[in-house]
C-alpha cells in the first residue's frame, strides 16, 4: 500500500491537506498518516482541533512514498520546527518531499529548493522568510504545483494541483489522476448550452 506522511503544525492550513486525506485513502487506497513535532492536539488556522498521536521521529519507520509539509503561519516564525534533516534524509532515500505555501519554507531551509524548479506563494515570500534561500534562479511564479526531481511545491492557492502532484509521486496511475483533476475542476467548466 502506498503511504503518505503528512506533517501538521500548530496553525496548519485547513485546505492544504484536505484533498490528500479526503481522497487519498477513501478513493485511491493510500495510507495517509499524520505526524507532528509533539504528539497531542494541534489546532488549524480555522480552529479545528486535531489529535495527532505520531511524532516526526516516527516518519522513517512509517516508510512513506511521499512526505508532505502542510503550510501555516508558523513556518514564517522562529517557532517553526526544524525538519531540515528529516526532509533531506527522506529525499536521499528516494521519498518524494512536498511542501505547499508556508511548507515550502521548510523545504527551502533543508536546501531542497537550491537546484530544482519550484514555486511557492511568491519568490519574495521565500526570500523574506529565509535569508539564506539559494534557489531563486529556479523559482517559477505559477498558480499551480511544480514537481521536479522528487520535490513538489505549490502556492497555498493550489491545493488541487498539489494533491495531483503528490498522488502522481505516490504512483497513482494517470487515468486516476485525470479523474481526480476532472472531478475537482468540474465547477469551473462552462455549462453546456441546451
Amino acid at each position: 500500500m502506498t503511504k503518505i506522511a503528512v506533517i501538521l503544525t500548530q496553525g496548519f492550513a485547513d485546505w492544504e491537506y484536505a484533498l490528500i486525506a479526503g481522497t487519498g485513502g477513501p478513493y485511491f487506497g493510500m495510507q495517509v498518516e499524520f505526524f507532528t513535532p509533539q504528539a497531542g492536539t494541534v489546532r488549524s488556522m480555522g480552529g479545528l482541533p486535531a489529535v495527532v498521536s505520531r511524532k516526526l521521529d516516527e516518519i522513517r519507520a512509517f516508510e512513506p512514498t511521499v512526505t508532505v509539509v502542510v503550510g501555516g503561519t508558523i513556518w514564517e516564525t522562529d517557532q517553526a520546527p526544524d525538519v531540515a534533516d528529516l526532509l533531506r534524509a527522506n529525499h536521499q532515500r528516494g521519498v518524494a518531499v512536498a511542501g505547499i505555501c508556508g511548507g515550502t519554507l521548510a523545504l527551502a531551509r533543508a536546501g531542497l529548493l537550491n537546484e530544482v524548479a519550484h514555486t511557492s506563494n511568491t519568490a519574495e515570500f521565500l526570500q523574506q522568510n529565509m535569508k539564506s534561500y539559494a534557489g531563486a534562479e529556479h523559482f517559477h511564479q505559477t498558480p499551480a504545483a511544480i514537481a521536479d526531481q522528487n520535490i513538489i511545491t505549490a502556492p497555498g492557492t493550489a491545493p488541487v494541483s498539489f494533491t495531483a502532484a503528490v498522488f502522481q509521486a505516490a504512483g497513482l496511475n494517470e487515468e486516476a489522476i485525470a479523474q481526480f483533476n476532472g472531478m475537482l475542476s468540474a465547477e469551473h467548466r462552462e455549462p453546456a448550452v441546451a
